[in-house]
This record gives structure tokens, C-alpha cells and sequence, in this order.
């Protein structure tokens, strides 16, 4: 990870170069392709190092840095045009040149400060790097088990019914997240404010996406619940989107992006979360948050066309979208908490029949096989307790 963050880092300066738009498309296209698999691994690294019941807080602090990067971004931003014309160079150009060495600083940094396993930990004892091991195999027996990549990983990863809806959920989510992050200081700018306290206004409610993010993934850990939070956070956006939609005054409607923000990017984390705590084993988990974070990307694709300029500043065909978007995510989240509460009771019901073939009258035997059974059965194994 340190390594592909150097490279985007590196990549990402260039782009403050670029004078042409053929470089400029070559300059993107390398950059998408090294940051394409860097969300996935780290959410599959940090699902490595906590059990399922901490996870969403954690992956909150990951995911929703990019909120608060938003929120910097635009004080940034606005600091560094001053810097335009300093070499020749635009005002933006200073802002992806800066950022981009930064990212490469941290990248050499993460070198020593980011360990392959807990065992591999500097900045811990060994008590706690037991302790770490232990917790995480009483939550997942199957974590100290590399299980072999295969097809049949892979498409059972696909093919699961839960990571199917929660895949299609990451698309619609991605369209509004996406579509937010690019467009909320344009659609400030468009209220009737300057260019620069466009930017310092666009700060806050990104701001407090950040805090909303971090403690509504807090109470879904800790209350072991996904569906109902993302439920929740889905009609606050709903009812952010619809004030927006029916005021003519623009302070009413830069209010109403502070329930459309943190509604939408709150819900974020605990939807990544929900994906990898529910398959197992190690492989089918990588696929299944490889295949949400894909699904999320799409739907970025998608917000780049959704905010026309003839439609500015209120982009009503577009909001409407996000109302029945945002209305979908928040069914979809309590229809598969739904199945797989049924799913965690089918499993109990037919637990002899789905262990049978994994049986041994052998004591030794049987330890054996009822790791084959983890490893094998991963999230289909009737001890695995589906995350709802």
C-alpha cells in the first residue's frame, strides 16, 4: 500500500504539468489504475486487524478522511490561489503539485509506520499482539487459515445474494457521494456566493460528515447493527434532498447540504463494513469488497454526467434522482438485514446437515476437518453469524 501510494503521489504531481489534454487523459488514466485497488486493500488490511464488531468505526475513519480532506480541500484551495502565477503556474495547478508530494511523503511514511500483520506490529507488546490474534480468531476461527484462491472463491464471493444488493446499494451510493464531492462548491457558487467563500462554505458540511461518519459507524459497532443505521442516514439525506429541492432561498439550501452530506458519506463506511464482515473466508471477503468498491467507483462514473449546467443552480432532475436513490438504499438496507436474519436461522436449523460431510469419529479428525469447514464453508458455516 505505502508503494502505491508513492506512485499516485508521483503520478498525481505530474498532473500539475500536464499542457495538453492528450497528456492530461494519459496522466488520469495511470492514475485511476494505481488508485483503483488501493481502497479495497486497505479495507481488507483493517479487516485483518479487527474483529467484525469494531470494524465500521475504523473503516469510518478511513473512508470519511476523504470528507474531511474534502473539507480542508476547499480551505486549501482557497489559501492557494493566492499562489497563482508563482512560476508560471495557475493557481490550480499549485493545488495538485502540492497535494500530490504530500501523498508521496506519506507514502514513505507508511513504510515504517504500517505493519504487514499485528504480529509484525512495532508500536505494541506481544501480550497485546496475542491478545489482537486471539480476539480475531474467536471472532473469525478461520483467520490463521490462508485459504487457496480459486473460481469457486470467487464466484460464490459474486453470486452471494447479500453482496449482489449490497453491491448494487455501493453503485446508487456512489452516484450521490460522488456527485456531492464534485459538485457541492459548484452548486454554493451557484447560490449566488464568491468563488472563494464558495470554497470556505463548501468546508463545513463536509466537516460534519466527518463527526456524523465517525459516530454513526461508533453506534453501529456498538450496537451491532448495520441495516437500521444506514436506514436512518439514508432519510436524513432523503429529507436534505427534498428541502433543497422545494426552497427558493439560497441560505435554506446551503442548510439543507448539511443533511445531504453527512447523511450520505455517514452511511459510506457502515456499507463497506457490512460487505466485509459478512463473507468469509480470507479470498471470498477480498472479492466481496473488491466488488462493492467497484460498484462504488461506477457510480461515480455516473455523477459526472448528472450535474448538467443548463440544469444549474438547482439541478432538479438530479435531485429527484437522489431522493429516489437515497428512498432504494434505505429499503435495500432493511431488506437485507431481513434476509440475512433468516439466512443466520436457516443456517442453525440445517446446522448437522451442512457440517455432516466435514464429521469424523476421530477426535483428531475432527479438529482437522472443522477447520476444512471454515475454510470451506466460510460464511456458509452455521457458527458464522451474519452482521444484520
Amino acid at each position: 500500500m505505502p508503494t502505491l501510494l508513492c506512485i499516485w503521489g508521483i503520478i498525481a504531481t505530474f498532473q500539475g504539468f500536464v499542457t495538453s489534454f492528450k497528456g492530461l487523459l494519459a496522466v488520469r488514466f495511470f492514475l485511476g489504475l494505481v488508485e483503483g485497488p488501493m481502497t479495497p486493500a486497505i479495507l481488507l488490511y483493517l479487516s485483518g486487524f479487527y474483529p467484525r464488531r469494531n470494524l465500521s468505526v475504523r473503516i469510518a475513519f478511513f473512508l470519511a478522511s476523504s470528507t474531511l480532506s474534502a473539507a480542508f480541500s476547499g480551505l486549501l484551495a482557497a489559501a492557494i490561489q493566492d499562489m497563482n502565477g508563482l512560476g508560471g503556474k495557475a493557481g490550480w495547478r499549485w493545488i495538485i503539485i502540492l497535494e500530490g508530494l504530500f501523498s508521496v511523503v506519506m507514502g514513505f511514511a507508511g513504510f515504517f509506520l504500517i505493519p504487514s500483520t499485528p504480529r509484525r506490529s512495532k508500536f505494541i507488546n506481544e501480550r497485546e499482539k496475542d491478545l489482537i490474534e486471539r480476539r480475531l480468531e474467536k471472532d473469525r476461527p478461520s483467520i490463521g487459515q490462508m485459504d487457496k484462491l480459486d473460481r469457486k472463491q470467487i464466484i460464490n464471493s459474486i453470486m452471494s445474494p447479500h453482496v449482489i444488493l449490497l453491491s448494487v446499494v455501493m453503485f446508487l451510493q456512489g452516484t450521490i457521494v460522488y456527485g456531492l464531492g464534485f459538485f457541492v462548491p459548484s452548486i454554493v457558487d451557484q447560490l449566488g456566493f464568491s468563488a472563494t467563500r464558495s470554497q470556505l462554505l463548501s468546508a463545513g458540511p463536509f466537516g460534519a460528515g466527518f463527526l456524523v461518519a465517525v459516530t454513526a459507524s461508533y453506534l453501529s459497532d456498538r450496537y451491532k447493527a448495520r441495516g437500521i443505521p444506514i436506514a436512518i442516514l439514508s432519510a436524513v439525506s432523503t429529507v436534505g434532498f427534498v428541502v433543497y429541492l422545494c426552497t427558493k432561498r439560497k441560505y435554506v439550501a446551503y442548510g439543507s447540504i448539511y443533511l445531504t452530506v453527512p447523511g450520505t458519506y455517514a452511511s459510506t463506511p457502515i456499507l463497506a463494513s457490512w460487505i466485509a464482515n459478512n463473507s468469509e473466508p480470507h479470498y471470498r471477503r477480498a472479492t466481496s469488497i473488491a466488488v462493492g468498491i467497484v460498484a462504488l467507483g461506477c457510480g461515480g462514473i455516473l455523477s459526472t454526467w448528472r450535474f448538467p449546467t443548463k440544469e444549474g443552480p438547482r439541478f432538479t432532475t438530479t435531485t429527484i434522482m437522489n431522493i429516489v436513490f437515497c428512498v432504494v438504499i434505505g429499503f435495500a438496507a432493511l431488506l437485507n438485514s431481513f434476509f440475512l436474519s433468516r439466512m443466520n436461522a436457516s443456517k442453525q436449523r440445517r446446522r448437522s446437515e451442512i457440517l455432516a460431510p466435514y464429521t469424523d469419529d476421530s477426535d483428531e479428525k475432527n479438529r482437522d476437518a472443522g477447520m476444512t469447514a471454515w475454510v470451506e464453508l466460510g460464511d456458509n458455516h452455521p457458527d458464522f453469524h451474519y452482521n444484520i
